[in-house]
């Protein structure tokens, strides 16, 4: 083989090799809530919308249960980054439905919550019926 086409191959490694390198550093430099945060937006954005249920809420992770295309998942997301969307006392939802949204290429990739979307049922106290509650209490 010439001596000109090895210059070109070992170019291309080169640049590949270089390419690598970058991709490698700017992923590492995303730390894993950031990447958690992507993941969450991405699957909200391009999800399937679904059916769950919940099974358990503990120190903020929510686990539920979901089936797709015949086959039943069980899964869990961690909600610490998204506590202010939750109500007041999370176990409430507890053996309630919700909506998941989940990729089609990859079921087991679902969320029940994110930044920009709720698939939890639950009604906020309206101010009126806090009030009534507080008045009771007295």
């Amino acid at each position: 083989m010439a001596t000109g086409a090895w210059v070109f191959i070992l170019a291309g490694f080169a640049v590949a090799a270089a390419a690598l390198a970058v991709w490698l550093i700017r992923r590492a430099r995303v730390s894993p809530a950031e990447r958690e945060r992507r993941r969450r937006l991405t699957v909200s954005a391009r999800g399937r919308v679904g059916s769950a249920t919940i099974t358990d809420y503990h120190d903020g992770i929510i686990s539920y249960t979901y089936t797709t295309g015949g086959v039943e998942h069980a899964a869990t997301q961690d909600l610490s980054a998204l506590l202010g969307m939750l109500p007041q006392d999370p176990v409430t939802v507890i053996a309630q439905p919700a909506s998941l949204k989940y990729l089609l290429r990859n079921p087991a990739n679902s969320i029940v919550l994110a930044e920009n979307w709720s698939g939890l049922r639950f009604r906020a106290p309206s101010d009126a019926s806090a009030n009534h509650a507080r008045k009771g209490a007295e």
